[in-house]
């Protein structure tokens, strides 16, 4: 791990150290999370900051990791940086605020202020999803030296999270993440994943950690299979896609994964 993390700091030097700001914050939550009894749809308020900071350092790690395999071109990844940086502080910042305050973050437009703290939040993962299709389109653009399958798993991880981000556009739509009973409710503990109707959730994480899960199953596959590594990784890569889409017609279904007993 100290290996790793000795790499990933060389590499990139902001988003390794805007993952340990994450991991500080994740600390922080979970301390309030014991001191504060209040609930929000049925829920500590401080369990969603806590699960967007633990996502959020895990794929600003993973950014950062990806960026430093276009070596070439270190002024635009630098500017890539940057822009995610800002727009996960800030969309942590509108969590906690909201959670510090008592109400939703999400689908919240129960007030002017409420309203304009969600619409923020929109606007920065909308120009988040814009720093990774630029990011996609340098993968597919520039010569990087990768192994092909590895490039490949870059790709195709790349793909289905920003799938999957659309997929979040149509939780946003809709205005709520459940479908066939409302928002809340009895869920899967930790996760709140819903027992009781379909949860569009499930699908979107499943989907935005392809990012990790693909190229590294790649590597592993570069590393026990090396002839046959790229097929394994596009078999792998589609049939993990097959489970993130399932799942999301699953829960537009109004399914549970996982029914009450």
């Amino acid at each position: 791990m100290h290996t790793f993390y000795t790499q990933l700091s060389q590499r990139n030097w902001l988003l390794t150290k805007t993952g340990e700001f994450f991991l500080m914050l994740f600390a922080l939550f979970f301390i309030a999370y014991w001191f504060d009894s209040r609930k929000i749809m049925g829920i500590n308020p401080w369990i969603k900051p806590m699960k967007f900071a633990l996502s959020i350092w895990i794929f600003l790690w993973t950014i950062g990791w990806l960026l430093s395999e276009l070596s070439q071109i270190p002024r635009v990844t630098r500017i890539i940086s940057i822009g995610i940086m800002v727009c996960m502080v800030a969309e942590i910042g509108a969590i906690a605020l909201q959670a510090a305050r008592g109400t939703t973050s999400h689908f919240n437009i129960s007030s002017p202020l409420n309203a304009s703290i969600f619409s923020f939040m929109g606007t920065m993962i909308a120009i988040n999803t814009l720093l990774i299709i630029w990011v996609l389109g340098l993968f597919f653009t520039q010569k990087t030296g990768l192994h092909p399958a590895y490039l490949w798993g870059i790709r195709l991880g790349l793909i289905i999270f920003l799938l999957a981000s659309a997929e979040g556009g149509v939780i946003v739509s809709r205005g709520a993440h459940n479908v066939g009973v409302p928002d809340g409710g009895a869920g899967l503990p930790l996760l709140n994943w819903s027992i009781l109707g379909g949860d569009l959730r499930i699908a979107h994480f499943i989907g935005l950690h392809a990012l990790q899960v693909i190229p590294l199953a790649a590597w592993f596959f570069i590393r026990n299979q090396q002839q046959q590594a790229m097929t394994y990784t596009v078999i792998f890569a589609l049939l993990y896609a097959i489970l993130a889409f399932g799942l999301f017609g699953l829960a537009m279904m109004g399914k549970p994964l996982l029914s009450k007993l």
